[in-house]
């Protein structure tokens, strides 16, 4: 009897065996494979992550939004042979080092890096003098477009470069314009091409803010 009773347990103890060798195997396996990586397991996986995020955020992407330039603005006008001499001299620092000149960084011309758009103003009322666009080619930056009919100031709208000048007429004050031309250019083979023009004549009567008509081309 104590032969059979002795039998019975056997396949039993057997199968346990089986099944601890198993889950002392895999638990070998978990440890191999942690140690190989030279980690500590599952608590490895939130700095790798962590690490990836960093690395992503850190290489620059193609677009040109991932590439935006630094660049010394008055630099990039004073040594612009398109910029004219009186515009070159008249740039000086209003107070300290701050210049009167406004820069702002855009897809104008469909390139691999931002275009660089640069409003030179004066000092006293910050009226517009020139607007410049400049175009990274072969690692420097070239001029491509040129507005120096002030006052005049120049601004990216949804890829377009959109320059606005005041109208002036004989006696009228800084202040008071008599009205305005907006130009919308596109940049299309090679240059900007100019898509849109709009024309809007202030009123000239006793108390009027509005418009008194407006036209476009």
């Amino acid at each position: 009897m104590r032969g059979l009773s002795g039998a019975g347990p056997t396949p039993a103890r057997t199968y346990q065996a089986a099944i601890a060798a198993v889950a002392a195997l895999a638990a070998v396996a978990l440890l191999v494979s942690a140690c190989s990586t030279g980690g500590t397991g599952a608590r490895d996986e939130g700095p790798a992550h962590a690490d990836s995020v960093v690395g992503a955020a850190s290489t620059p992407s193609s677009g040109p939004s991932a590439s935006r330039p630094r660049v010394d603005p008055v630099q990039l006008v004073k040594e612009d042979p398109q910029v004219s001499p009186s515009v070159k001299q008249d740039l000086q620092p209003c107070v300290g080092d701050e210049y009167p000149v406004d820069v702002s960084y855009g897809d104008l011309t469909g390139g691999s890096a931002e275009d660089v758009v640069v409003n030179v103003l004066t000092c006293g009322d910050a009226v517009g003098v020139g607007s410049y666009v400049y175009h990274e080619q072969d690692g420097a930056y070239a001029n491509v477009f040129t507005a120096e009919e002030s006052p005049v100031y120049a601004e990216i709208d949804r890829g377009d470069l959109v320059v606005t000048k005041q109208v002036y007429e004989k006696n009228d004050p800084v202040s008071s314009p008599s009205g305005e031309v907006v130009i919308t250019y596109s940049w299309i083979a090679g240059r900007f091409v100019e898509r849109d023009l709009h024309r809007t004549e202030y009123s000239t009567a006793v108390g009027s803010g509005g418009a008194a008509a407006s036209e476009s081309g």
